[in-house]
């Protein structure tokens, strides 16, 4: 088992059965193709993201700032203020 700094997901550009790429999901001027582009651009260590540990190395690992900020963006853009409904439009 590795010992990983965050939780990653599937990456966007993995091939899978269905359909072909998770990029095939998002139009290409879905609005969050401007939200990946702003956080991927930001120094988020400068800013002063990051997170708190893993407790020791006792259960799983946080999930990454970049991800959770962009997660954020898009409940801010959307007028998204539940954590349940943001969480809701996560797994559409």
């Amino acid at each position: 088992m590795t010992n990983r700094m965050f939780k990653t997901g599937v990456s966007r550009d993995q091939v899978s059965l269905l359909p072909a790429r998770v990029e095939d999901y998002v139009g290409r001027e879905n609005p969050v193709r401007a939200i990946e582009a702003f956080v991927a651009a930001l120094d988020l260590e400068r800013l002063g993201f990051g997170h708190a540990g893993s407790g020791g190395g006792a259960g799983q690992p946080p999930y990454d700032p970049a991800d959770l900020l962009k997660l954020y963006l898009y409940g801010y853009t959307n007028r998204i203020r539940s954590s349940r409904a943001l969480e809701r439009e996560a797994g559409r």
